[in-house]
């Protein structure tokens, strides 16, 4: 078929019934999709109950889904709004837990130092970004940990690209503020990632 995107293919063949399809396209793109859930929600568990939640909203609704683009903008946009829901029902309640754990799980090859300032550092960066408002939060996360462009964002956020740049400006001048006396961002950001 032409005009049709690789992941169209497998939305066509899960429209016609094909059900491995959405395996495939999950094994495509779950560690994305949870990883930006994750960054916006802050909750392993959440991250994975969105992550699900998306994938059943791609399957409950292929019919809709246009082939010949990626499905990738549309899963993110999907993520986005259920993780922005997810956080209006839900209240941090262990805020320390995940960055413990984390810690315990870092690469033993490490110097204690080391751990330890790695540690402060992620904790600093994501304690700066969850200080950033919702909608300056979700562009950072989509720009800096999943890649997305400025019109990637865009599509996905349903908000000009100009809008997005916006954001990304008055987020990344928050973040310096929030960040004073640390690494410089570009170096605490790529760490983050």
């Amino acid at each position: 078929m032409t005009g049709c995107h690789p992941d169209g293919m497998l939305v066509l063949r899960l429209q016609g019934g094909e059900i491995e399809a959405l395996g495939e396209l999950y094994e495509l793109y779950k560690n994305r999709i949870f990883r930006a859930a994750l960054a916006i929600t802050r909750d392993r568990q959440g991250a994975e109950d969105v992550l699900q939640e998306a994938f059943l909203r791609l399957f409950t609704h292929v019919d809709q889904i246009r082939t010949d683009v990626p499905v990738g903008p549309w899963l993110y946009r999907v993520t986005v709004n259920l993780s922005c829901t997810w956080l209006q029902k839900r209240r941090r309640r262990f805020p320390l837990l995940d960055s413990i754990l984390d810690q315990l799980a870092a690469p033993l090859h490490l110097s204690p130092e080391r751990l330890v300032e790695r540690g402060e550092v992620y904790e600093a960066v994501q304690r700066a970004i969850a200080n950033l408002p919702l909608s300056h939060r979700i562009v950072v996360v989509l720009f800096y940990l999943e890649g997305l462009n400025l019109s990637e964002i865009a599509e996905v956020v349903e908000i000009p690209e100009g809008t997005v740049k916006s954001r990304l400006y008055y987020a990344r001048e928050s973040l310096k503020e929030l960040m004073a006396g640390r690494k410089p961002l570009s170096e605490v950001l790529y760490e983050f990632t």
